[in-house]
């Protein structure tokens, strides 16, 4: 039984849930469930978004597979974990009567404490035009701190002297910075102890060394499915840096945000969009400001579902495709939200970039190379069908067969399924 790997191939919010939830999901058509669901990196600033039976649901911290009866969700170590929105979200689920009971949390995974979002915000607006784009939640100092080892953990909330000790270190430095730097008043330490003790008790019972047990679990064959946030182009040494999250979100990071080796793992499937994404600053070679790119946003619906920022939209980057199956050695693509291209007589698709007159078929080096980056286009025939209720591959139109082919051999990796629609029935698999 694998350990299957499903992450981001482009800038995130591909559809990553929809993919996890189909995988837990294949034991109602007879194919063996998913055991385990694990988030092995980010924060709440993650976000799926799934439909059941027509009903939408939205997940943030907790894995997907949190909606799948008998599936246990894990947050593993490498997540940064804000224990108020962890609660809210379980209360949120709970209340539309989703079980929540089979949850289990690294006791090594790090605490976002209030003052990581205070920080995080001041920051940003310290930057101004030079702000990175980040979500404010806390996410990128919290993992600071941990590279800083001044960081809490969630073993720490069950000792208060050691919590205690760490919040005061940590905060002695940003106190500093915060009075002086951002002429903002300064965190007390036992406030910020009082409000982490209250999440003890009922995060608690949720606790366990999470490594041990999925190891356990892959040992005695059950199937474990790894859900990363973010994506490729987001990750911390392989995306756009700086503008990325703080995170490893390329398959690599699975293995250090969850405590198994690299040779647990059977099959790496990478999410994409039938065309591109992005939330936040940074470059974006295929960006649109036109009509097209209006379109786009209105019928993709393309609006964070952790963040409610409006997402930047523009056509299929091949070049991005190609470099996200390198670096995360993906085995599948699984690419989601064909349907919003329907009614396009022709659909651009970025084959290389132009720099400065020198065409480029890969990722190019350096930063400054890729702001520079303009998209060189190739034109596929569109379709005007509506293929939402498309059910098989063959029931595409030809022209949408043919553009999820040519998709196919310019990325370098097989295209596993196809999402025609945010519904659980509304995939198709090309590639049993």
């Amino acid at each position: 039984m694998p350990a299957i790997v499903i992450l981001g191939a482009q800038w995130g919010d591909e559809g990553k849930g929809k993919a996890t939830d189909l995988l837990a999901t294949q034991h109602e058509s007879g194919a063996d469930s998913i055991d385990f669901v694990v988030r092995t990196s980010g924060g709440h600033n993650a976000g799926h978004t799934i439909v059941v039976d027509g009903e939408k649901f939205a997940t943030h911290l907790l894995p997907s597979g949190i909606l799948t009866p008998g599936t246990t969700s894990v947050i593993g170590n490498g997540v940064v974990i804000s224990p108020e929105a962890l609660f809210r979200e379980l209360d949120e689920l709970a209340a539309r009567g989703v079980d929540v009971s089979r949850l289990v949390v690294s006791a090594n995974a790090h605490i976002i404490a209030s003052y990581h979002s205070t920080i995080d915000k001041v920051t940003e607006r310290f930057l101004g035009k030079n702000r990175i784009g980040t979500t404010g939640r806390g996410i990128g100092p919290a993992y600071a701190d941990k590279i800083n080892r001044i960081g809490i953990r969630v073993a720490d909330l069950f000792d208060e002297s050691i919590l205690t000790q760490k919040v005061e270190g940590s905060l002695d430095v940003k106190n500093q910075l915060l009075a002086k730097a951002y002429n903002r008043r300064a965190v007390a330490v036992d406030a910020v102890v009082e409000e982490l003790l209250s999440y003890a008790e009922r995060l608690r019972p949720m606790v366990a060394d999470t490594a041990l047990l999925l190891n356990r679990a892959l040992d005695e064959g059950k199937t474990v499915l790894f859900e990363g946030a973010q994506a490729t182009m987001l990750d911390v040494d392989h995306g756009t840096y700086p503008f990325v999250t703080s995170s490893n979100a390329v398959a690599g990071g699975v293995c250090t945000g969850a405590g198994i080796g690299p040779t647990r793992i059977d099959r790496v499937i990478g999410v994409i969009k039938a065309y591109t994404t992005r939330v936040g600053s940074g470059p974006f070679p295929t960006e649109l400001f036109d009509e097209d790119g209006e379109k786009l946003w209105k019928v993709g619906g393309e609006v964070g579902v952790s963040t409610g920022r409006d997402r930047r939209c523009g056509w299929y980057d091949a070049v991005i495709a190609r470099y996200a199956s390198r670096v995360n050695g993906l085995t599948d693509l699984f690419l989601t939200k064909l349907d919003v291209l329907s009614s396009w007589e022709r659909v651009p698709v970025c084959v290389a970039y132009d720099i400065n007159g020198v065409r480029h078929d890969e990722m190019p080096m350096t930063q400054s190379e890729f702001h520079h980056a303009k998209p060189v286009y190739e034109f596929l025939d569109g379709w005007w069908e509506d293929i939402s209720g498309c059910r098989t591959f063959a029931d595409l139109p030809k022209n949408a067969q043919a553009y999820v082919e040519a998709l196919e051999e310019m990325s370098g990796t097989r295209i596993w399924g196809v999402g025609v629609g945010p519904g659980r029935e509304q995939t198709l698999v090309v590639h049993e």
